[in-house]
């Protein structure tokens, strides 16, 4: 195995476009890349955007982007598609596929010891960037044509698998939510909430966080913490009141909610707990939204909402459908986790 400089085996592509004549159809810009994702996952229409002059490069298909600024975030991915990006993105590719796969570069440039090297290495002060230069004098170990397609042949074959996985989370989703249509029409208006359910606020937690205790302390997150005092039952509803309004949380059990969230219980004469929790999981309450930067609820709004009251045999019916897919999607977000632990071990040796 020899050690070579990343200049020695790739280069920088200098494909110029110009964005406002050019047969190309799509861009790629920094928010298209996702962190320590092996392909891009977006892009945007040229014809039609507001992309600055600074948009001149152009990629191939197999090409990996770079993106330049930043880079703790970890971005440079494979791309699947003809484009162009910005000049803060690197289009980066093989010297020669005899030497190098393109395949196993796009691997090179997702392992821990390339973006140490990154981190350690950038420029510039609140707005950090890496400069060409300075990657060009990367180091790493290089198989043999071989090896690289044997460890290449396998981390894409499971990357692949994983991306399979991702697209059975959200047709289960998908399912969930035609489910709900059909069985009662959608989210039709009825009863409002103040005449079902009783709403709780948040407060301040009155001692010291703890690692471990008797109950869950929760935000509009979820669990931060744990402590012994109980504030709010369990079988009820989480509702952020500020920051993540839109991600109603279960709870099984008593806890603490803080003041950044609502706990939301349900008449349970007329309401099964948890077909409260999933009708609010198909509810948009965004659109409850009064503030601007900080996204916010308020308890006033909330007891004004709607809602019909199917029977209770046809909730528990819908409740049993969607706690069987929540299982479905534990067991996958499960095989996700492993496949990546396996992709990880792979790319880092």
């Amino acid at each position: 195995m020899t050690k070579v400089k990343f200049e020695d085996v790739a280069t920088r592509v200098n494909t110029r476009e110009d964005r406002l004549n050019t047969s190309l159809l799509y861009y790629v810009g920094g928010e298209h890349i996702e962190s320590n994702e092996m392909l891009v996952q977006g892009c945007g229409l040229i014809k039609g955007s507001t992309i600055g002059p600074m948009f001149y490069c152009g990629f191939k298909k197999g090409d990996i982007l770079l993106v330049s600024r930043n880079p703790h975030l970890r971005k440079a991915s494979m791309v699947e598609f003809d484009g162009i990006c910005s000049e803060k993105t690197f289009v980066l590719g093989t010297k020669d596929s005899k030497v190098l796969l393109q395949e196993f570069l796009a691997l090179v440039m997702q392992s821990d010891d390339f973006w140490n090297y990154c981190e350690e290495h950038k420029s510039g002060g609140v707005n950090y960037f890496l400069n060409w230069s300075t990657l060009a004098k990367y180091e790493f170990y290089l198989p043999s044509i071989q090896e690289q397609k044997e460890i290449a042949d396998k981390v894409w074959s499971a990357y692949r698998l994983k991306e399979s996985y991702k697209k059975l989370l959200v047709a289960t989703d998908e399912m969930v939510k035609s489910q709900f249509i059909e069985m009662f029409g959608g989210l039709c208006q009825g009863t409002p909430w103040s005449d079902v359910v009783t709403i709780t606020n948040g407060k301040a937690y009155p001692e010291e966080y703890q690692e471990e205790g008797a109950y869950p302390i929760c935000g509009s997150g979820g669990i931060m913490c744990y402590g012994e005092k109980k504030l709010c039952n369990g079988n009820t509803t989480i509702l952020g009141r500020k920051g993540n309004i839109n991600n109603p949380i279960f709870m099984e059990s008593g806890y603490w909610i803080v003041d950044t969230a609502f706990s939301i219980d349900v008449d349970k004469a007329k309401l099964h707990p948890k077909f409260f929790y999933y009708w609010c999981c198909q509810y948009d309450f965004t659109k409850l939204n009064k503030q601007g930067v900080l996204p916010s609820l308020t308890r006033k709004d909330l007891e004004k909402v709607k809602m019909a009251i199917p029977q209770m045999r046809d909730q528990l019916k819908f409740v049993s459908i969607a706690e069987q897919a929540d299982k479905s999607k534990f067991e996958l977000k499960q095989c996700i986790e492993n496949i990546d632990k396996v992709i990880k071990s792979l790319i880092n040796g």
